[in-house]
């Protein structure tokens, strides 16, 4: 198979979808990948890493995609790269549809076959493409939350973990997925005073034997409600596989926080789960609503990109080699977890939180 491999043009998007050790498993097999000219530069992976190990490369964004039968990708594509995506190409990315209306019609309207990392699926219900992403996102939450929470940043001018005899900050974690546990693990392990909430009972029994320094509250609006009302930082986690994140703080809720407090919506790819949140860029991280700092940058991990791209392709390099060696299809067929990625197939949206999302027509899809 010809697989392409493009340069990353969403705003500060420093990663790479594939490292030379990636690419050098694929050509073994036989495979053709064509990566744009610096695609790895600022993941730290140059030119010459990967012509080393078989790869070839080509100038532009443009002659990638006009070779390249599938398309590994880090991010959804955006607007310049709707043109270049052709009917029957296969695009293996992170694509978060429900968060996006225009880049669901487009890619309806591309005929390619979308398989997007995020709602790659286990039967144990294990998102094996998010996890790696889901580490590293958890973790700068809580870095970036510390970091805004600082005077000269905007927020209090709190010191996360206090010092004897001064009281430490309070971080408040909604959602215990792989996020928020990787957010709550880091804030305790700076010495912050901890509060990571969910709907899950035995989620919360588990972390509280786990992890003995973070506290456990049962998610409902009141409680959440209450938490805010002392909370430093509040990290938003939630996350329905391929669906929009639910709103759990309303708008009304950030008018009994205090000023400067910092609100980090991790969940802003899958549309947030602040009612005040909207996307923003590593350019521009931060806003306010009524004296809250908000973070809502909708690629955290391209910030360390050398870490991430060396996480993700540990994740994506096994299924990217099934779906190069077998065809879409055929992988599709052996693999339910990999079938589970199919979102839109030729213009028809195979995945019902998709149609739902955008009223849609929902088409089941068997391979």
């Amino acid at each position: 198979m010809i697989i392409g491999i493009p340069k990353e043009i969403k705003n500060n998007e420093n990663r790479v979808s594939m490292t030379p050790a990636g690419v050098s498993e694929l050509v073994k097999r036989g495979h053709t990948v064509y990566i744009q000219t610096s695609a790895g530069a600022n993941s730290g992976f140059p030119d010459e890493a990967y012509t080393a190990v078989g790869a070839q490369l080509l100038p532009t964004i443009e002659e990638v995609y006009a070779k390249a039968e599938m398309i590994v990708k880090v991010k959804e594509p955006i607007a310049p790269e709707y043109p270049l995506i052709r009917p029957d190409q296969l695009v293996f990315t992170y694509f978060h549809f429900a968060s996006s209306e225009p880049l669901t019609h487009a890619m309806i309207k591309s005929g390619a076959i979308c398989c997007a990392y995020e709602t790659v699926e286990r039967d144990d219900r294990s998102l094996p493409l998010l996890i790696p992403m889901s580490e590293v996102a958890g973790r700068m939450a809580t870095q970036e939350g510390c970091y805004f929470l600082e005077r000269p940043h905007g927020g209090k001018g709190k010191l996360i973990g206090g010092v004897p005899g001064v009281p430490p900050a309070k971080v408040f974690v909604i959602g215990a997925g792989v996020v928020g546990t990787a957010a709550a693990r880091t804030a305790a392990g700076m010495g912050a005073d901890v509060t990571i909430c969910d709907i899950s009972l035995p989620r919360l029994a588990y972390l509280a034997d786990t992890m003995p320094r973070v506290k456990t509250l049962m998610s409902s609006e009141y409680n959440i409600r209450m938490a805010l009302r002392e909370a430093d930082i509040v990290i938003g986690s939630v996350l329905i596989p391929g669906a929009k994140a639910p709103k759990l703080v309303t708008s009304d809720m950030l008018k009994e926080m205090q000023p400067g407090s910092v609100m980090v919506d991790v969940a802003i790819d899958q549309g947030g789960c602040f009612e005040t949140s909207r996307p923003t860029t590593h350019e521009e991280p931060t806003y306010y609503v009524d004296g809250i700092l908000h973070y809502c940058v909708a690629n955290i991990p391209g910030a360390v990109p050398y870490t991430s791209t060396l996480a993700l392709t540990n994740a994506t390099l096994p299924y990217v080699l099934a779906l190069a060696d077998k065809g879409w299809r055929q992988a599709c067929r052996e693999r339910a977890d990999l079938a589970r990625g199919l979102n839109i197939v030729k213009g028809e949206v195979v995945s019902r939180s998709v149609a739902e999302a955008w009223g849609l027509p929902y088409k089941e899809f068997t391979c």
